[in-house]
């Protein structure tokens, strides 16, 4: 169970909704976490977390599958792309391609025996963009991976004290917000040494909108 008071959560979560301008989109809202008192090059400090949110955001999560074979057929019912070995080795060399998928992408869910061939291919554009190539065994459920991965958002800290990552949209429920954060914030709580010192700020803010801080 985390530190921070659910009440203030909440309360920050309908500031940052009410208080941000009307668009003509649907925005996002997002969560920022600022570190203190965190070595980035420790262990700690290298925080690479994949975290299945609870309440999915209302926004379109791009599902892109690599592999062939049955699990290929059964892909192209719910993926987004499906990239078959030929596929991807047509991008040997192709790297302005690699870029447009790696961009088109939010998750690549790679067969196993594909994982070489996508490292060599996929993996130099992905990394860069804060994406990651997921293994999937053979015999999984491909359609249970794709509905899975469309709730799941990437925890990093790169060369800043921090992490973010959308937890919904302005439309979704105050509370599903709060369920996301609280999800968010306790994987980040089970990989600090000392969570109430190495988290010093949390905000939320929509797109568009100024940012709140939850005040614990």
């Amino acid at each position: 169970m985390s530190f921070v008071p659910r009440g203030n959560v909440e309360k920050a979560v309908r500031e940052a909704i009410e208080g941000s301008p009307r668009r003509n989109f649907k925005q996002s809202v997002d969560l920022t976490v600022v570190l203190k008192d965190v070595d980035l090059k420790s262990p700690q400090g290298r925080i690479r977390e994949i975290v299945f949110l609870p309440h999915p955001p209302r926004k379109k999560v791009t599902i892109c599958v690599a592999a062939d074979g049955d699990m290929a057929v059964k892909a192209k019912e719910l993926a987004d792309r499906v990239l078959t070995r030929e596929d991807l080795q047509a991008l040997i060399g192709n790297r302005k391609a690699a870029k447009k998928i790696a961009e088109f992408c939010d998750w690549v869910l790679v067969k196993t025996d594909l994982m070489p061939l996508v490292g060599r291919t996929l993996a130099p554009a992905l990394g860069p963009r804060g994406k990651v190539p997921v293994p999937v065994p053979p015999n999984a459920d491909i359609a249970a991976f794709i509905n899975r991965y469309k709730s799941a958002v990437m925890l990093r800290v790169k060369d800043q004290p921090q992490v973010m990552c959308r937890v919904g949209t302005e439309d979704m429920n105050v509370n599903e917000i709060v369920e996301n954060i609280f999800k968010v914030l306790g994987t980040l709580e089970n990989k600090l040494p000392n969570p109430r010192n190495n988290i010093a700020r949390i905000i939320v803010k929509t797109t568009m909108g100024p940012p709140v801080e939850v005040r614990y």
